[in-house]
C-alpha cells in the first residue's frame, strides 16, 4: 500500500498540513475501503489550483474542495496497476470549512480524504439513494481512523 502525496504542506493563511499524519490517515483509510494493496495519489493545491483543475476537468469556474481523477474506470484501468487514482485536496478550502463546521482542520482534510477516495471507488452523491450509501460508507471508514 502506497501513497504520493504531492503538494504544498502549507496553505495560504499559514494553516500546516500534518503530512505524516496523513500519509497514515490514508493508509488506513485505503486498508478500510479494502484496498490495502493499491496505491493513492493525492495532491494539496491552492485556491487558484482548484479552480483552474475545476474549470478544465468540471466547467466550473471556481474552486472546490476536492477533485477526484479516477483510474479504476475508464480507458486507463486496464493499464494503472495499483493505483486507484489521484485525489486532489484544496486546503484553502479545507481550512474555510473546517472554521465554518467548527472542526479541525486535520479533521476537514481527512473528511476530504475520505470523501475523494469514494469517488475514485465509483461512488456518487448524484441521486438521493446513491447520496445516503456514499454518507454511510463515509461514516464507516471515519470510524476506522478514531479506532
Amino acid at each position: 500500500m502506497s501513497v504520493r502525496l504531492s503538494g504544498p504542506p502549507e496553505d495560504a493563511r499559514g494553516s500546516r498540513v500534518d503530512t505524516a499524519k496523513l500519509r497514515s490517515r490514508a493508509r488506513r483509510v485505503l486498508r478500510a475501503a479494502g484496498h490495502a494493496g493499491s496505491e493513492l495519489s493525492l495532491s494539496l493545491v491552492d485556491d487558484d489550483e482548484m479552480a483552474e483543475l475545476n474549470r478544465r476537468f468540471r466547467g466550473i469556474d471556481r474552486p472546490t474542495d476536492v477533485l477526484s481523477f479516477s483510474l479504476v474506470e475508464g480507458e486507463a484501468a486496464e493499464h494503472r496497476g495499483k493505483l486507484l487514482g489521484d485525489v486532489v485536496i484544496g486546503v484553502e478550502m479545507a481550512e474555510r470549512q473546517a472554521r465554518e463546521a467548527h472542526r479541525g482542520f486535520d479533521h476537514e482534510v481527512a473528511r476530504l480524504l475520505i470523501h475523494g477516495l469514494l469517488h475514485l471507488l465509483g461512488h456518487d452523491h448524484e441521486e438521493p439513494s446513491a447520496a445516503k450509501a456514499m454518507r454511510a460508507e463515509e461514516r464507516r471508514i471515519w470510524r476506522s481512523l478514531e479506532d
